[in-house]
């Protein structure tokens, strides 16, 4: 959805950063290590500069979801049919027991005007903090026009339902921005998605591009993850994108912008979270999803070292 419209299953994430998958604990010996060449790229590797030891280049793996849309036969009723802006309360916050967000409003409350930090940077409504020189924004209750059409209909988007969704997976490749730790995904930049006018991972395949439109719209987007928490060094995380994405870390959710909407983002400085601890192994799960025409934004930008996860094998099913 563009600026013209108004995973992941089977997992419990603990405070201590495991994952248990299918009952079998996954500690961090099962992080995999990101694709790395940093010889060349902040030309200051080979004399140890301060950023010298990190990889170029982050790939995560993200799971697809393939929908039809609602007005096609065996559509959801979730994909092109709503319409709106940005919306909390959506969701839950905290992941459900299989690791997934659970649907606690069918229509939560839009965002009237952005909750900003003291730099201006858009926020989570729910972590405004006046001590902190957060500028207070406003939220709006009622109305129809965003959210979901059930609890059930929503249970769906990120699990693998045979009939109702079709899956694969893809990889996210995050580049290293020369001489810094931060990394950036962004389908406005990066090929192959730069050059097909955004982020359409899988125009084509599953259940075929939509209508006229020359691209595979309604999916989903899952990522699991996990990152070293290091209470010494500025660890941030932002998403720019429509339409609805959550992120959670240690199963808490931290960004939140739910429902249709244009192209909006949020900002997250992890120094807010007084839950992590330092040194402790976390984990960041993105759930995603692009539910209308006619165009679609993705876009990371973190100084979080993610690190792959092992898919469960309940992943990329019916594809």
């Amino acid at each position: 959805m563009d600026d013209s419209k108004a995973t992941s299953a089977g997992r419990l994430r603990g405070s201590t950063g495991t994952i248990i998958a299918g009952g079998v604990v996954i500690g961090a010996a099962l992080l995999v290590t990101a694709s790395s060449s940093n010889a060349s790229q902040d030309g200051q590797s080979g004399q140890g500069g301060a950023f010298a030891d990190l990889p170029d280049q982050i790939v995560l793996d993200a799971v697809i979801r393939d929908f039809r849309a609602k007005a096609d036969q065996g559509g959801h009723p979730d994909f092109q049919s709503y319409a709106g802006t940005t919306t909390v309360g959506l969701v839950s916050d905290v992941l459900d027991a299989d690791g997934l967000p659970a649907a606690i409003s069918l229509r939560g409350q839009k965002i009237s005007s952005e909750f900003r930090d003291s730099q201006g940077r858009n926020i989570n409504p729910s972590m405004y903090d006046e001590s902190l020189g957060d500028s207070m924004g406003s939220l709006q209750t009622g109305g129809s026009g965003n959210g979901f059409f059930s609890e059930e209909s929503f249970s769906q988007w990120y699990r693998d339902v045979p009939g109702v969704n079709s899956s694969t997976t893809i990889p996210l490749v995050l580049t290293r921005e020369p001489g810094t730790n931060r990394y950036i995904f962004d389908s406005d930049a990066d090929q192959p998605y730069a050059g097909n006018g955004g982020f359409f991972p899988i125009d084509g395949e599953l259940y075929g591009d939509y209508s006229s439109s020359g691209h595979n719209f309604h999916f989903t987007t899952a990522i699991s993850t996990q990152f070293l928490f290091d209470a010494g060094v500025e660890q941030v995380f932002k998403f720019t994108g429509d339409d609805d994405v959550w992120v959670y870390i240690d199963g808490k959710l931290v960004i939140d912008l739910g429902g249709l909407h244009p192209r909006r983002e949020q900002f997250l400085d992890l120094s807010r979270l007084d839950w992590l601890v330092d040194g402790r192994v976390y984990t960041l799960d993105i759930f995603h999803a692009e539910r209308r025409t006619s165009g679609s934004n993705f876009r990371i930008e973190t100084t979080l070292n993610l690190q792959r996860v092992e898919l469960p094998p309940t992943a990329a099913l019916y594809d």
